[in-house]
């Protein structure tokens, strides 16, 4: 499984975001890692000039084998909150979507 993340310019330390990207995905979806080609993270400030409110956006694309890719996001307030929030969507929506292939 692949993992590509992404952040706009806004987003400070990258590489300590993407070892935290990493250990988070990989976390959520480690039990369907067979079946995951690949997982895209964008990590975006949509209101960088202000610092109130949820203007963190994780947006996460994963492309299964086989299959339509899923993708979901989160705004939080942190960079860890969106990643969270995200991550656990991802998981319940791969989840879901293979349920249902799997009880045809």
């Amino acid at each position: 499984m692949q993992i590509q993340v992404n952040t706009d310019n806004t987003i400070q330390g990258r590489e300590a975001i993407v070892a935290l990207v990493h250990t988070g995905v990989e976390g959520a979806v480690s039990r369907f890692r067979d079946r995951i080609t690949r997982v895209e993270v964008h990590l975006s400030d949509t209101n960088s000039h202000k610092t109130k409110g949820d203007d963190i956006r994780c947006v996460l694309e994963a492309r299964l084998a086989g299959l339509q890719p899923i993708a979901v996001s989160h705004h939080a307030s942190t960079v860890e909150l969106a990643l969270s929030g995200a991550t656990d969507k991802l998981e319940r929506s791969i989840e879901s979507t293979l349920g249902r292939i799997q009880d045809r």
